[in-house]
C-alpha cells in the first residue's frame, strides 16, 4: 500500500485508525466548511470529507488519502462545534432526554478510486439537569465536539442509547473503513 494520509489531525479519528496497525501520517487540510445547511445531512458529511480528501490529493498525489466529517442533527438542525459556553450549553439542552443522529462521512482518494460513503447512528440522551449540563461545559470536554459532547469521554455519561456505529459517533467509522480497503485491496489481509 502507497503511503496512507489521514487528512485529519482529530486525536479520536488518529486513535480509531491506529487500530488498523497500518502505518499512516497525517495532514491537516484547509477547506472551507461552509455548506447549504438545507442539504440532506448525508451529502453535507460526504461534500465537507470529499473536500478535505481533495485538498490533500494535491499535496500528496501519489498517496491514499481518508478524510471524514461528523455532524450531528437533532429536529432537522445542524449542530457543529460550539463556539461558546452559551452555545455548548444550548446544545446540549435541545440533546436532552431526545434522540438525534449523528452523521460522519468519510471520503478515501488515491491514484485509482474515489470512494464516498457515510454511516448514520441514532443516539439517545438521558434528560439532564442543569447541573450536569453546567459541570459538563466546566471541564472543557464539549468545545472541540459537534453537538458539544464526546461519546468517548464524559459525555457517554449523557447517552442512553445508540443505534448504529459507535465508532462514527466517535468520528471514524473504521469497521466499514476497514471493509473499503479490504474491497479496494489496500490492507494485507486476505
Amino acid at each position: 500500500m502507497k503511503n496512507l494520509i489521514l487528512a485529519s489531525t482529530s486525536p479520536r479519528r488518529k486513535d480509531l485508525l491506529k487500530k488498523l496497525n497500518i502505518p499512516f501520517t497525517t495532514f491537516s487540510p484547509n477547506v472551507d466548511e461552509s455548506v447549504n445547511q438545507k442539504l440532506p445531512p448525508g451529502e453535507i458529511v460526504i461534500m465537507l470529507s470529499s473536500r478535505k480528501a481533495n485538498v490533500a490529493a494535491q499535496q500528496f498525489p501519489s498517496s491514499t488519502i481518508i478524510a471524514a466529517d461528523t455532524i450531528v442533527v437533532s429536529n432537522e438542525k445542524i449542530l457543529g462545534k460550539p463556539k461558546s459556553r452559551k452555545e455548548a450549553k444550548d446544545m446540549l439542552c435541545e440533546l436532552s432526554g431526545k434522540r438525534h443522529f449523528v452523521y460522519t462521512g468519510v471520503t478515501l482518494v488515491n491514484e485509482q478510486h474515489t470512494e464516498s460513503f457515510y454511516e448514520k447512528t441514532a443516539v439517545d440522551f438521558w434528560p439532564l439537569t442543569d447541573q450536569e449540563i453546567e459541570k459538563y461545559l466546566d471541564n472543557g470536554e464539549p468545545f472541540d465536539k459537534a453537538g458539544a459532547y464526546g461519546i468517548q469521554g464524559l459525555g457517554s455519561l449523557f447517552v442512553k442509547s445508540i443505534q448504529g456505529d459507535y465508532y462514527s459517533v466517535v468520528g471514524l467509522p473504521i469497521s466499514r473503513l476497514f471493509r473499503l480497503f479490504m474491497e479496494k485491496r489496500l490492507v494485507p489481509y486476505s
